[in-house]
């Protein structure tokens, strides 16, 4: 089981009439996911570097940036410009991934490689001690709100014996259907990091009270 668990609200599924007061209300969070989407890598489109920037002026929080578009080696320079703290690219989109990584941390963010259902962990492994944050989807990306995929546990646990093995601050990031019936499995399997969408945004409960109860199901 991880140590420490940080939870890191997605504004995916925030409301986006409120989405800078909704924000703050998620100040008790430990990082703020921003989901990046292109309709091609994934079919759905979202934001972009004008959100991140957005974002940045408005929490002291990291902004943990999630590319999911092909080529983002173009993109990387104006998401850290806008304010990003974190990184992460997908395994499959980037042909020069030691490059690409290689260039996340020169612009002075920290390196995540994001990895989707159908990748193995043994994929990451010659690029694992260069990394700071290793993201498994539990869904198929492109949509919020889908269904955790618990066929994603055994490959989590995997993911944390090999970063235990590195010796590295290397966290692992676990990003789909993350929710209160499902928290435990993961933390349990070795999460560390937990992006939250509707779990924290929905509901009658407020952002906070939906945060607070995400921690005491992790049971931290």
């Amino acid at each position: 089981m991880a140590g420490i668990i940080r939870i890191a609200p997605s504004i995916l599924a925030a409301d986006f009439t409120q989405l800078g007061q909704q924000i703050r209300d998620a100040a008790s969070a430990d990082l703020i996911h921003v989901d990046v989407m292109d309709g091609r890598f994934v079919p759905n489109i979202t934001m972009g570097p004008l959100v991140v920037a957005a974002a940045r002026q408005v929490t002291t929080l990291p902004l943990d940036v999630h590319l999911m578009i092909v080529e983002p080696e173009r993109h990387l320079q104006a998401f850290a410009k806008a304010g990003a703290d974190i990184i992460s690219v997908h395994w499959e989109v980037s042909p020069n991934l030691h490059r690409t990584i290689q260039t996340i941390r020169e612009l002075g963010c920290r390196a995540g490689l994001a990895i989707n259902p159908h990748i193995p962990a043994a994929f990451v492994s010659d690029i694992l001690p260069l990394l700071d944050t290793v993201l498994v989807m539990t869904v198929n990306p492109g949509f919020g709100g889908q269904a955790f995929l618990p066929e994603t546990l055994p490959k989590l646990r995997q993911l944390r014996q090999m970063i235990d093995a590195t010796g590295k601050e290397i966290t692992l990031e676990v990003d789909g259907g993350v929710a209160l019936d499902t928290v435990r499995d993961v933390v349990e399997a070795g999460a560390d990091t937990l992006v939250a969408g509707s779990s924290v945004f929905s509901g009658a409960a407020s952002i906070s009270a939906n945060i607070a109860a995400l921690r005491r199901a992790a049971g931290t």
